[in-house]
């Protein structure tokens, strides 16, 4: 989890104070609720409705649809609308090979985040995005439809749905949602995950296996003839467009508590991603500052606590030391590459200058 705090620090852009002040944002929100070890309230403002923190979804529906609906009524006058192309639902031979390398790259970033207990689709998904970012030759055009941004998000996303099969079945460990489902009714029916579960169960485990493909193969089917339909929907005129948008993630944040507190923070959390947007600060490090947060002091805790209160024991495991030394490479790599920049320019000047002194001297 620390490794993938220091990557999103490729999230950060241009300035990376802004960014920086996002990520601390999304932590300082993480900590809202009861303190799991000492069963203190944090930053609850004495409403037992925070008293189990705010929802993920909450938060990233309110910044991503309502900020931007907010942004784009606030500009809706000032500037014109922009006519989508409908292009076909097939990908030609171009977008084939924009796509291949980002799905591969995805699906490596997707699987083990997937298998991982501290895991889950989130954090491989923007690290997917990221990626692609950074490797294209035209880093302009996302934001605006280009490919890879979609591949390999999606890509790390069905590769961690895949993934988090590997600890339900095997250890019986649940990393999100939908495994914590299944893993329930499992129980239900007096099956037991767990190392012995693929002699016992060979049948089950075959057809959950086969079920995914079967899924995949039924969202093609569907999604391909349908994909005009959708795209379509982007002719709808803005205003008709965003109030839908702002009805139905409306509809979406009170529908995961039930809580009209969930509509407040949906406004007041909506305002501060539209103040983002104006003042230029990125929206993902502080989504990722949210998830991360909560799993960060948890898991450092229980790793204290393993160790004997020691800071030493985080230390001296060699899967810790190689983390570390990722960390330091993508923390340093930046940096080396910029001196080494500055010192081929440096070299590049000192040719010129030579370069022009010697045609001075021939003249």
């Amino acid at each position: 989890m620390l490794f993938a705090l220091v990557a999103v620090t490729a999230v950060l852009g241009s300035s990376k104070m802004r960014g920086v002040i996002s990520l601390l944002l999304g932590l300082a929100i993480g900590i809202v609720g009861i303190d799991s070890l000492t069963g203190q309230p944090r930053a609850t403002f004495g409403l037992p409705l925070l008293s189990d923190g705010i929802d993920i979804v909450v938060i990233a529906v309110a910044v991503f649809a309502l900020g931007e609906a907010l942004w784009v009524a606030a500009h809706l006058r000032r500037r014109p609308a922009d006519v989508i192309p409908v292009g076909r639902p097939w990908m030609g031979r171009d977008d084939w090979r924009r796509s291949w390398k980002p799905w591969l790259r995805g699906t490596a970033y997707g699987f083990p985040f997937g298998a991982l207990p501290a895991g889950g689709a989130e954090l491989p998904t923007f690290l997917s995005y990221i990626t692609e970012k950074k490797l294209s030759k035209h880093p302009e055009d996302f934001g605006k439809g280009a490919i890879e941004g979609v591949a390999g998000p999606e890509a790390a996303n069905n590769a961690s749905a895949a993934g988090t099969l590997v600890p339900m079945l095997s250890l019986g460990l649940p990393t999100n949602a939908t495994a914590a489902v299944m893993l329930t009714a499992f129980v239900s029916y007096g099956i037991q995950p767990g190392p012995t579960l693929f002699d016992k169960e060979p049948l089950l485990i075959w057809t959950l296996i086969a079920s995914l493909f079967i899924g995949n193969f039924l969202l093609l089917a569907l999604n391909l003839p349908l994909a005009p339909l959708w795209a379509k929907l982007l002719r709808t005129p803005r205003p008709y467009l965003y109030a839908g948008i702002l009805f139905f993630a409306t509809l979406g944040a009170y529908a995961v508590n039930l809580q009209p507190l969930d509509l407040i923070l949906l406004l007041v959390f909506g305002l501060m991603g539209l103040m983002m947007r104006r003042f230029g600060l990125p929206v993902l490090p502080l989504i990722i500052g949210v998830i991360l947060g909560p799993r960060i002091e948890r898991q450092l805790r229980q790793s204290l606590q393993l160790g004997g209160g020691e800071w030493s024991s985080l230390f001296t495991e060699p899967v810790a030391i190689v983390t570390y030394a990722l960390m330091a490479l993508l923390l340093l790599a930046p940096l080396v590459l910029r001196v080494m920049n500055r010192s081929e320019e440096s070299l590049l000047i000192v040719e010129d200058d030579k370069d022009q002194k010697q045609k001075a001297s021939q003249s």
